[in-house]
């Protein structure tokens, strides 16, 4: 049956969640071919929704326009989140054919409602009303927002250049799924297939192991695959001890969109900055950078290009000492060439052996997934007052997918539910994040939320635990501090709610979570031994803690690399870009270490070109990351990680807020003062730097 043709009388995508909890997404019963005419449908409900506020005749209230646009589109969110789902996890070929054909569609549809004229006619009159509405705090704010999206999104632009907008979003929304497909095809289609021990040299029992199950995951049983991943890549460029084969799997890897074939994404980089430079001279605004960081706590390109050149210098010196460590070792156990970018993981392990007694090999022992998890759990209930419990019978998307409710520790009253997926797969995209299925609200009684947490570990066979590294770890603590920045929403509008904040904002509470992992309760109760189940050593806890700053050169560069690329890029206006001349032309003038390559080279920078989400806005992970460092003081300076009081400011005035407040009010709220980077500086043990203050209005 064709798609188009598909009935939406018994669409499970067009029906009001239901089950328990407040209902929950209808994930087992659908079906790829249910997308498109549940898409359409709900546009076309949702825009009936939109006249009739636009047209109503009754002078604009905040009730009846700001309220009711609040209230509006509610079939339209629900099928666009599973949507969403099956885009980013389920993303098989019949949904790649879906996703192509909506892409322009959904722009368009976007597009109809900015520009509707009348509508936002009613909402500037609330707007332009506001401070003498009698309206409450959080209502001024929804109400600044709502108005505030539609100036930016193009409502005041004449009729000439809203048509011009249309087709430029309708043409970006196409190029960004292209973008995305191509990224996932070259991740999907190229592993590394070992046929021999002599090719498993180097490598520890669970990476073997999980190479295996790739392999027969492949067809290849009783061989070992390293799959294009990030997952299966780094831990493959930490151990083997095969020059040709790290230097095979990191090509392969930092290729991905750069094989001049089909799958190529440069020209559609090009044509992506093209059109947005368009975009934004439509919209008033110098470059896409400018208009990307206005509503944003950095607000302007220029404060945010500041604190990057802040930390660059200093962070390109530690790579340098980095190097030379490495080269040292490299030399005398006989090699005769210079570090080249796949030796950098693998010399650095070496390092961290010599000079910290440090072997990941080791600390893997003690990370489980499965008990790490418990380990965050633990950690929510401390700070924010969770529990978290097993559930059955809530349908899922993938047999992989487990879920949990969540209740609060004191009233036993339900929070929301916390969905983990956390293995790779065809058709998931790599890396890990944190989705809202819902938002919490009280705007029509108390909705509460869903949340989820996805990963990309290598699946073990049967029986087996997932061993992971300290930085996995780490990232699991993150993005599980994205949730509950979801789960800790207290809110009445779901637009304000838990994670919808500023971009530059909103990775401060998930980099913050980040400090729990290494904290010694944490270690004590679920740093187990896989085989023993002892606890990890304190001996090697002391080390792990010694070693904190131990890579940050490389870290930092590889991340900043590639968030300066990204602003440079959107800072050139409508020059025409040729993505690797401008890459290699650009590193070379920061200065940029040879034998370091940008975490997302661009050809494969989704972040930036799969959509608008962080173009001009990679910079935000460093942004953020000068609160958390700040933000660790609060507790540290106090009665330590579980300070009580320090924890429940957190929650106040941070996680349960979401966009009520202004982000900087907020910090200052819970801290007392706005954040410098000096804070910064000691954590990545670079040199200390003028405390300057990123944070502030």
């Amino acid at each position: 049956m064709n798609a188009s043709d598909a009935p939406t009388s018994d669409n499970p995508l067009l029906t009001a969640w239901t089950g328990p909890h407040g209902g929950v997404p209808p994930f087992a019963r659908v079906k790829v071919e249910h997308f498109k005419p549940a898409l359409e449908a709900a546009m076309a409900e949702h825009l009936r929704e939109i006249a009739k506020i636009a047209d109503a005749p009754e002078p604009p209230t905040f009730d009846n326009t700001i309220a009711a646009l609040e209230d509006a589109g509610r079939t339209f969110d629900r099928v666009e989140t599973v949507y969403g789902v099956w885009s980013s996890t389920m993303n098989d070929d019949a949904f790649k054919a879906v996703e192509s054909e909506m892409a322009p569609k959904l722009a368009a549809f976007e597009d109809e409602i900015v520009q509707n004229e009348k509508l936002f006619k009613r909402i500037e009159a609330v707007y332009e009303a506001r401070e003498k509405s009698n309206l409450t705090p959080e209502q001024k704010r929804l109400t600044w927002r709502s108005w505030n999206t539609l100036v930016r999104a193009g409502a005041k632009v004449d009729a000439k250049g809203k048509q011009r907008l249309t087709e430029l979003n309708q043409r970006l929304a196409s190029l960004y799924t292209t973008f995305s497909q191509n990224v996932l095809a070259d991740e999907e289609g190229y592993a590394l297939i070992l046929e021999s021990e002599a090719d498993l040299a180097g490598l520890p029992d669970s990476v073997r192991s999980g190479a295996a199950a790739a392999a027969e995951a492949r067809g290849k049983k009783g061989k070992w695959a390293i799959t294009n991943t990030r997952s299966s890549m780094e831990p493959f460029l930490t151990y083997s001890t095969r020059d040709d084969l790290r230097e095979k799997v990191w090509k392969s890897y930092v290729s991905r969109g750069d094989n001049n074939d089909a799958r190529d994404n440069k020209k559609i980089i090009t044509e992506v900055l093209k059109l947005r430079a368009e975009r934004v001279k439509i919209l008033g605004y110098a470059t896409h950078a400018h208009w990307r960081l206005e509503n944003a706590m950095a607000k302007t390109p220029e404060r945010a290009m500041a604190l990057m050149e802040e930390v660059w210098k200093p962070a390109v010196a530690r790579v340098r000492e980095e190097v030379a460590d490495m080269q040292a070792i490299a030399n005398k156990s006989g090699s005769k060439r210079k570090i080249a970018p796949w030796d950098y993981r693998f010399y650095a392990e070496k390092v961290r052996k010599a000079k910290y007694d440090l072997d990941e090999g080791e600390v893997k022992q003690y990370l489980q997934l499965d008990k790490l998890r418990e380990g965050m759990f633990w950690v929510a209930g401390e700070l924010f007052g969770f529990t978290f419990t097993p559930v059955t019978g809530v349908e899922v998307y993938h047999p992989d997918v487990r879920v949990w409710e969540v209740k609060d520790k004191t009233s036993g009253e339900h929070v929301g539910l916390w969905y983990f997926d956390p293995y790779a797969r065809p058709g998931k995209r790599s890396g890990a994040w944190m989705n809202a299925y819902r938002p919490q609200e009280r705007f029509k009684g108390a909705v509460t939320t869903i949340v989820s947490n996805n990963s990309n570990f290598v699946k073990p066979n049967a029986g087996e635990p997932v061993l992971i590294s300290w930085d996995d770890a780490r990232t699991l603590f993150h993005e599980f501090g994205h949730a509950l920045h979801g789960l800790s929403s207290s809110v009445e509008y779901p637009s304000l709610a838990g994670t919808r904040v500023a971009r530059d904002y909103v990775e401060f509470p998930s980099q913050l979570l980040e400090h729990w992992v290494s904290t010694p309760e944490v270690l004590d109760k679920f740093a187990l031994h896989a085989k023993t189940g002892a606890p990890m050593p304190k001996e090697l806890a002391a080390k792990i803690a010694k070693a904190a700053t131990f890579n940050q050169g490389f870290a930092t560069v590889e991340y900043l690399s590639a968030a300066l690329i990204d602003m440079k890029l959107h800072l050139a206006g409508d020059k025409e870009i040729d993505p690797d001349a401008f890459e290699k032309t650009t590193l070379k003038a920061l200065g940029m270490p040879s034998e370091i390559v940008m975490r997302h080279r661009t050809p494969q920078f989704s972040h930036v070109f799969a959509g608008d989400g962080y173009s001009a806005g990679y910079y935000s992970y460093l942004w953020s990351d000068t609160l958390t460092a700040d933000a660790w003081g609060a507790f540290t300076e106090g009665k330590g990680a579980y300070d009580p009081e320090v924890a429940r400011r957190l929650k106040k005035s941070v996680f349960s807020v979401g966009d009520t407040v202004d982000p900087a009010d907020g910090y200052r709220a819970f801290r007392g003062k706005d954040a410098g980077t000096a804070a910064l500086m000691k954590k990545r043990g670079f040199a200390k730097a003028a405390a300057k203050a990123p944070a502030g209005k």
